[in-house]
């Protein structure tokens, strides 16, 4: 059985023989696209999102799948952040996924701690609960209509980098007999999960451990509907954890400390029932269990995104308990900082140096989510003296000390990381952008087509009609006298208070004004 191309123009399936004429697949490297193109592999949220903002950005991107297509109802995530959402909100997609999802204004983390999402200076000052399949609809829709091409039913196998770009070997079909073939580009990234064959084929290690064995899953109704709309406790050696499909189904998480067996174990609904009433006090009546199942929560990183020309992101990149529920946020993220970099470097425009920020931005970024799930975990489950004594401690402090409060919300929802700024820049650059209104309309809306956008006072943009194919020119819907130069993942690359026209073309050729291809 040979791979399938699903088409961008007519978004159907279209069976490709792969095994005849050349090795490359001539359907995924056109001749003279593949020393401008970027395959992506895996066709998870994160890959979706890359995918879609190449293409968006006019550089020729194939994406390999070694599923068939369909997207699994099966959802591993149930939660988009304020700073995702954000994100999406720059892409034309977050008012709509905010109608089929329900928000949630408080997060409980566990016991005593509830973490407040009101106050958080965002347009999306809450959670937003929505199953991980209808993100990737909608971003699986943008990158079919942007015209991304879409390889399924291939498992790489391996691959070659040289100087001008990466040979990725793989197999076409199901099994070991499938047909080998070789894809070109210029740019690999790996998005393919936790055992990403991109991430071995590099030589990448992935340290790290198993932090919490033996947890179950199972895809019930209830006969009683929760009070809350994310449930979520321990008590003792239990924990577990209820969210709603939308369609009459919910997702348990459950964990018992004496219960630790392979994943493989069989698994019945009346151990699923035992540990939620253990952790919640009552089982909800759950019956007609659609799909159960046992995994293992790790904690681990990759020591580098980049290796050459092949870049990580996601899970292949970086994995973490589910507290706080940042796993698919923390990759759409990573998704959205890397895919404008490449883009600038394809196009011909990228100041020296900008795809090793990738490394230098989201590192740090992993890392810190590694932590804060992990810490949270851990007290969530304290069973000890002097670790109980330390949750009960931390949670007043927390309740009592606002400036960390803040930084806990900001950590977990996205909105608080900042990104290096050189020494002596504007304390604006390297922050998150806020969705400032402007005179016509706001931010991000203006950065809905991918560009850099310039938010500046009236009657100051003069000479930059040269780079309005690079950056958008707005104007502040205030008196506001500082120049903002905003990258298109919504963080500051340069300001300054009331520079003259010299300093902001210079700016502006920094950061966008390269010689293009």
């Amino acid at each position: 059985m040979h791979g399938k191309i699903r088409t961008a123009t007519t978004g159907t399936d279209a069976a490709t023989d792969a095994g005849t004429g050349p090795a490359t697949d001539a359907a995924t490297t056109a001749p003279g696209t593949a020393s401008r193109s970027v395959i992506v592999v895996g066709a998870g949220p994160t890959g979706l999102l890359l995918a879609g903002d190449l293409a968006t950005a006019g550089v020729p991107v194939t994406l390999v799948e070694k599923r068939p297509h369909g997207i699994s109802n099966l959802s591993r995530a149930f939660v988009l952040h304020a700073r995702t959402l954000e994100q999406l909100d720059a892409r034309g997609l977050a008012d709509e996924l905010e109608a089929k999802g329900q928000t949630l204004d408080r997060l409980r983390l566990f016991a005593r701690l509830t973490v407040d999402l009101t106050t958080l200076p965002s347009r999306f000052n809450h959670l937003l609960v929505l199953p991980q399949y209808e993100v990737e609809r909608a971003l699986e829709r943008r990158a079919v209509e942007a015209g991304v091409r879409f390889v399924y039913e291939t498992e790489v196998t391996g691959l070659a980098q040289d100087a001008d770009g990466v040979t990725l070997r793989a197999r076409g079909g199901r099994g070991a007999d499938g047909e080998a073939k070789e894809l070109r580009a210029a740019y690999v990234v790996g998005t393919d999960g936790m055992r990403s064959a991109v991430r071995e084929s590099v030589g990448l290690s992935f340290p790290g451990q198993s932090v919490i064995r033996s947890v179950v899953l199972a895809d019930v109704r209830l006969a009683e509907k929760p009070e809350t709309l994310l449930t979520v406790n321990a008590v003792g050696d239990a924990f577990a954890f209820l969210a709603p499909f939308g369609d009459g189904y919910y997702r348990v998480i459950g964990w018992h400390r004496g219960r630790n067996v392979a994943d493989d174990e069989p698994l019945a609904l009346d151990e699923v029932k035992e540990i939620t009433r253990l952790a919640l006090g009552r089982d909800f009546g759950m019956h007609d269990a659609r799909w159960m199942s046992r995994f293992h929560s790790d904690e681990r990183q990759a020591p580098e995104y980049r290796v050459g020309r092949v870049f990580l992101a996601g899970d292949a990149a970086h994995v973490h308990t589910p507290a706080g529920g940042q796993g698919m946020n923390t990759g759409l993220q990573d998704a959205a900082n890397l895919g404008w970099k490449l883009a600038a470097t394809l196009n011909g425009y990228a100041p020296a140096g900008l795809l090793d920020t990738y490394q230098s931005e989201r590192h740090p970024v992993g890392r810190s989510v590694l932590r804060s799930s992990g810490g949270i975990v851990r007290l969530a489950m304290a069973k000890r003296p002097w670790t109980l004594a330390a949750r009960a401690l931390l949670t007043t402090f927390l309740d009592h000390a606002r400036p960390a409060r803040t930084r806990m919300v900001g950590q977990i929802t996205g909105i608080g990381f900042a990104y290096p700024a050189p020494r002596g820049a504007h304390p604006l650059v390297g922050r998150r952008v806020p969705d400032v209104a402007l005179r016509d309309g706001r931010l991000y809306e203006a950065l809905r087509d991918g560009r850099f956008v310039l938010v500046a006072p009236a009657g100051t943009a003069a000479g930059t009609e040269v780079l309005k194919d690079r950056v958008s020119v707005v104007t502040w819907a205030s008196e506001r006298r500082t120049s903002l130069l905003v990258r298109p993942d919504g963080y500051a690359a340069w300001a300054a208070e009331s520079p003259t026209p010299e300093e902001t073309e210079t700016a502006l050729t920094e950061a966008v004004g390269r010689s293009a291809l």
